[in-house]
């Protein structure tokens, strides 16, 4: 009774009915929200505040910049969907809202493309010495389509692809990253898909800011080779998987492109198949099958792992502990 009280308390005034509406359409930074809204920053932020407070909104810092979204808690959240969709259609301010509000995203869209061009060359680079991201894209989702996915997490996330490819396959996908260029393109990929059940998240992915098992499929894709501890991230997409839940990795065979550490910066020029199996065992999961794809001069190897049951659990157990990371080589 009195969380219901509190979010029609704050909901009820224009500004914050307006900005309900707003944030029933994605996730919007203060500056966006006071660009549509023609008001100061201080009094949006003091609207915005009180919304979150009452738990309509949910808040989401990005380095200089927050996001706000409507809320994903079950009661709140169907709360605020419940007000919007009493507020009429031909109302003339929602409606002139609505029109700012696409003008905010073709700027979103107009900035994306422009990032997205400047790397274009470099990205296209490495992407035409592998397999074609089509046939990653096809065994990723030939691994998932016998799973019922709810909750997915894609680490390492970069211009959402992997949100746009599982996205209309699962109920939640969330995607991080560590670029803020990069998560302004994915956010502009979502908008232009109508993804609103996906969304990205400035994080890292060695401290991973859910709880533990939180969701049903984890993807790390080309990520690992970039990464100064592929053990550590390994085993914190470990820990927020649920029991029975799947983790795919996606990355590159060894290979001796010694270029590609001081032009792309990465960290490790491939992986071996049982190097990465023995880290998928050492952070609980149990390994399935690796699928290999071979490219020109780049294979791209496919590793899948499951989180056991409480009786597969058991099971291992009989036959002895897990090993350690301990002596690992990351």
């Amino acid at each position: 009774m009195d969380s219901l009280l509190a979010g029609l308390r704050a909901a009820a005034e224009p500004t914050r009915l307006r900005l309900l509406a707003l944030c029933a359409h994605g996730e919007w930074a203060v500056t966006e929200l006071t660009q549509i809204l023609g008001q100061s920053q201080p009094r949006v932020s003091r609207h915005l505040k009180l919304l979150c407070e009452a738990g309509l909104l949910d808040r989401f810092p990005e380095g200089a910049w927050v996001f706000y979204r409507l809320s994903q808690d079950e009661h709140r959240g169907a709360l605020g969907r419940s007000l919007i969709s009493l507020l009429p259609e031909d109302d003339p301010t929602l409606a002139l809202d609505r029109q700012r509000l696409q003008r905010v995203k073709k700027a979103r869209a107009e900035s994306a493309a422009r990032y997205f061009n400047e790397i274009a060359p470099r990205w296209n680079e490495i992407r035409s010495l592998r397999v074609p991201e089509s046939e990653v894209e096809r065994v990723l989702l030939a691994i998932l389509s016998d799973r019922d996915i709810a909750d997915l997490l894609d680490v390492g996330t970069g211009t959402g692809r992997i949100l746009e490819l599982m996205g209309p396959r699962v109920a939640r996908a969330v995607g991080i990253d560590r670029s803020h260029e990069m998560l302004a393109v994915a956010r502009a990929q979502l908008e232009r898909g109508g993804m609103h059940h996906c969304q990205v998240r400035y994080g890292d992915m060695y401290q991973l800011s859910f709880p533990s098992q939180a969701f049903d499929a984890v993807t790390i894709n080309q990520v690992l080779h970039y990464a100064d501890q592929p053990t550590g991230a390994l085993l914190e997409a470990a820990r927020v998987l649920r029991p029975g839940g799947i983790l795919i990795v996606a990355d590159l065979a060894p290979h001796d492109l010694e270029y590609l550490r001081k032009s792309h910066a990465h960290r490790r020029l491939g992986f071996e198949e049982e190097e990465v199996k023995q880290w998928i065992e050492a952070s609980g999961l149990d390994p399935d099958r690796v699928v290999h794809l071979p490219g020109d001069p780049l294979t791209v190897s496919i590793w899948t792992a499951t989180r056991a049951t409480p009786v597969r659990k058991a099971q291992r157990r009989k036959s002895g502990p897990a090993k350690s990371l301990a002596g690992v080589a990351p």
